[in-house]
């Protein structure tokens, strides 16, 4: 790209510098392009338009109109994968008319807000699927026209993305077409599918199948009228022949409409956008401050230093002893000369670089030692969740909650009159307080068919690479779901005797808990010499979300011990750092911000009165917007300018139901609730270099807009008299409040105390 871009650089330049004492300074000699920082050489005044081509560091490229450290009206960028924007830009965001173009070939033109599609628009795939109609923060919302890649037609309403209100639809492989309402996606309410064959049914829908009042007719002119559901024994109707049919009788099953006519009548999916054009904006006022702050520290510590940084050279002609190309080039890159004015000040800037979600642990499969012991887990869930029981009431007395109340059940090889045949060894399985633990499960919510799917289901479980401090075996089902972890009798004992009747009680007064949530309580009795016994948990494994999380958390409120050891380059997203590690402070909206304080002060209450100490607070984040090289891109930052709905006190304000609604689709919306799913503003903290470690760091202003998974793990130690004892050990070797083994009161305060500081209301 070389001379070409450079003489164009040159010519675009609107007027030449007027101080005749400013030294000259060349950038690049082999290429002249401007950079972000240079924009103020000129003499133009700040806020209008002037054209430039600029080259960022990370092979970006953007020509076109400039103002104020950013694009401001036509222009172009290119990025360094390959996608493409033409068009109108606001204050560094791709709004008015443009063009997107992907590497793949595929397109879209038409309108744009804030970076995001929206507005009227057509987008055409690499595979000629194709859509002209309403654009909605980069889902099809509003009236449109889809032609699908295998040929597929649907003309009608659209809501978040799916099919919703009237519209129609015709199969290209059948010929089948419907013609009627939609609800996200599946076809609801008052609609007429007619087949190819002649045949049709007119009425009700819901959730993609008739239901309701409706009518079948054939082609002869024949018909059945009535009422319409899945299930046979609600089925119920009436057939009338026609003037044409006189034949005797007619014997035809209603189902056969579920099970044969609408077979083939799926919903195509469609061709996906491989990446969003709001997931490709490029961070203008990020890029200005790091980039340009490097370099202008650079230049003052040349400029007042007894030498230059950098070396003479024919490259060089800043008087001033400023530094050589070469030197920035190698600060830019992150060289043992880069510095920045966060170094400078003492304070520790924290590097975030996600790297793609690694899936954990190892399936456990023939030959590993633990083979025998899952297919018996495997064996004795599927024999306790689909043994037949009475129906459930909330309220037990207070026997259902005796560590007797155990079932024990015997499993041969060969199988007997109770249990299946199977290919491990012979052992025993017992079951502990089955009644109120399948309770619990109704009280969470948990379908018994979907549970016993996830964990006996075909698919193996994992094992996690390494045990927990306690030396207990986590285990996770495929599905993520579930969470398996092997318990001491101890534990069991403290569940049993002392936890399960206040906790049932916790949970069932409290239906947003943090606490984890526990769905069954095991025992497997290897046969033969051993009679090696395993006593296991079943728990809902906290990050089983649709959202990748890009850094987890385990909070504690203590300082010793709570900084993790390991290089910079092997953090990833399955590294579970802890308090001294954080570098954020989450701010959500008020309304949820208030029910957090209140269900932490229920959680930490009933905690306490159990006598419960060293639990965390696991915390999961996903980034929303990162950019190609991993980084986490910033939203906002409490010094931006030129934005006019910033509050009193420069913070950008938070979001609001109906912004929530643009973000997310409805049934993204249906999966936030407290601890699970929830938006927020992750404000970046630092911390200072040496001296003592500060627990919680100091805000900078600038702002992530993340997902935030949380809830309080780690809840069956008791303060006993082991804890007790490592108090006092620990207390004479270091300060008594940093430490992790104190009195059960004592956690509470200061965990609550911790948690209120690192989480705050988005005022």
């Amino acid at each position: 790209m070389s001379s070409d871009f450079s003489n164009k650089t040159e010519a675009t330049k609107s007027k030449p510098k007027q101080k005749p004492n400013h030294p000259k300074r060349y950038i690049f000699r082999s290429m002249s392009v401007a950079h972000v920082d240079d924009e103020y050489d000129n003499n133009t005044p700040a806020g209008e338009p002037y054209h430039v081509d600029k080259l960022f560091p990370n092979g970006d490229i953007y020509m076109g109109q400039w103002a104020h450290t950013r694009p401001h009206g036509h222009g172009k960028c290119l990025w360094e994968d390959g996608c493409m924007y033409v068009g109108d830009w606001l204050a560094g965001k791709a709004t008015g008319k443009g063009k997107f173009s992907w590497p793949s070939g595929a397109t879209y033109e038409g309108q744009f807000n804030n970076n995001y599609m929206e507005g009227e628009g057509t987008y055409t795939g690499s595979h000629n699927d194709t859509y002209i109609g309403k654009w909605r923060r980069n889902t099809r919302h509003g009236k449109g026209v889809r032609t699908y890649d295998n040929g597929d037609f649907y003309d009608g309403g659209w809501k978040m993305g799916r099919p919703h209100g009237r519209g129609r639809y015709h199969w290209a492989a059948t010929g089948h077409q419907y013609d009627g309402y939609w609800r996200q996606g599946a076809m609801s309410g008052a609609g007429t599918m007619a087949w190819a064959n002649g045949t049709q049914y007119e009425g009700s829908w819901a959730d993609g199948f008739p239901r309701g009042n409706g009518t079948f007719r054939w082609s002869d002119g024949s018909c059945y009228v009535g009422v319409w559901s899945e299930d046979p024994s609600e089925q119920s109707g009436t057939y009338y022949p026609s003037s044409s049919n006189t034949g005797g009788g007619f014997e035809w099953d209603p189902q056969e409409v579920y099970l044969v006519n609408l077979s083939d009548c799926r919903i195509s999916p469609g061709e996906k956008i491989p990446i969003f054009p709001s997931e490709k904006a490029v961070n203008w006022d990020c890029e200005e401050k790091v980039y340009g702050a490097r370099r202008a520290t650079l230049r003052r510590l040349g400029n007042g230093g007894a030498h230059s940084l950098g070396s003479e050279s024919s490259d060089s002609s800043d008087e001033g002893g400023g530094i050589s190309t070469s030197t920035e080039r190698e600060a830019e890159n992150g060289g043992e000369q880069q510095l920045s004015l966060d170094v400078l000040r003492g304070y520790r800037r924290p590097r975030l670089k996600i790297k793609p979600a690694k899936r954990q642990g190892l399936t456990i499969s023939r030959g590993h030692k633990n083979y025998e012991l899952m297919l018996n887990l495997q064996l004795g869930i599927r024999h306790s969740v689909g043994r037949p029981a009475p129906a459930t009431s909330l309220d037990f007395k207070a026997a259902a909650f005796d560590p007797r109340d155990k079932v024990w059940t015997k499993f041969p090889p060969l199988g007997s009159k109770h249990t299946p045949p199977h290919q491990s060894c012979e052992f025993k399985w017992k079951d502990y307080c089955p009644l109120v633990f399948r309770t619990l499960r109704k009280l969470f919510k948990v379908d018994p068919g979907d549970y016993m799917m996830s964990i006996c289901g075909n698919d193996a479980l994992r094992e996690l690479s390494s045990p927990g401090k306690s030396g207990s075996f986590f285990y996770l089902t495929n599905d993520d779901k579930y969470m398996i972890k092997t318990m001491k009798k101890s534990e069991v004992k403290q569940v049993l005797k002392r936890m399960l009747p206040a906790y049932y009680n916790h949970v069932q007064a409290f239906e947003n808990t943090l606490v984890t949530k526990f769905f069954g309580l095991h025992c497997v009795k290897m046969t033969g010499t051993a009679q090696k016994k395993v006593r296991f948990v079943i728990m809902g494994n906290l990050f089983c979300t649709e959202y990748a999380i890009h850094r987890r958390f385990d909070l504690k409120g203590s300082s010793h011990g709570r900084l993790t050891v390991r290089p910079e380059c092997e953090i990833d997203s399955a590294t579970t750092l802890k308090d001294l590690d954080l570098n954020f402070i989450f701010r959500s909206h008020k309304s949820w911000f208030q029910e957090f304080c209140r269900q932490v002060d229920r959680d930490c209450e009933f905690l306490e009165q159990e006598r419960i100490m060293d639990y965390s607070l696991l915390v999961g984040i996903h980034f929303r917007e990162v950019s190609r090289s991993g980084e986490p891109l910033i939203a906002e930052t409490s010094l931006s300018r030129g934005n006019g709905d910033q509050t009193s006190e420069g913070v950008p304000p938070r979001l609001s139901t109906a912004d929530l609604s643009l973000h997310f689709d409805s049934n993204r919306l249906a999966s936030i609730k407290l601890g699970s799913n929830m938006p927020a503003r992750a404000e970046l903290t630092m911390r200072k270099n040496g001296g003592e470690a500060q627990l919680i760091g100091e805000p900078t202003g600038e702002y992530y807009d993340v997902i935030l998974v949380f809830g309080i793990i780690d809840i069956l130690q008791e303060y006993d008299i082991g804890k007790k004892l490592e108090h006092t050990i620990k207390s004479f070797q270091y300060d008594s409040t940093s430490i992790s083994s104190v009195d059960p009161r004592q956690y509470s305060k200061r965990f609550r105390d911790f948690v209120f500081r690192i989480f705050r209301d988005d005022v």
